[in-house]
């Protein structure tokens, strides 16, 4: 059995990008996946997908933009005392 690991990060908390093409840019946690060590930030890491229609479900195709997922490493919480970036929850 595979044993998940515990994450320092939660949904909910605010992070900042430290790597990648959204160096810089800060959004809250919505998603965290303890397996993959991933998590989703809101307004970060922006990707483009074309879907093609469903006449079934009714849905229609098309371009569809949705939060991508990034590795914990690339992220930085950020203390909400200062609004600087850190390594350690301090609550």
């Amino acid at each position: 059995m595979e044993r998940v690991k515990k994450l320092k990060l939660k949904k909910g908390d605010e992070v900042i990008v430290i790597t990648g093409s959204d160096k810089g840019a800060r959004g809250q946690i919505t998603h965290v996946s303890p397996s993959t060590d991933r998590v989703t930030v809101s307004g970060v890491n922006i990707k483009r997908k074309a879907v093609r229609p469903n006449p079934q479900t009714g849905e229609e195709g098309g371009i569809v933009t949705k939060e991508a997922g990034i590795h914990i490493s690339n992220v930085m919480l950020i203390d909400p005392a200062t609004q600087k970036p850190t390594r350690k929850r301090t609550v």
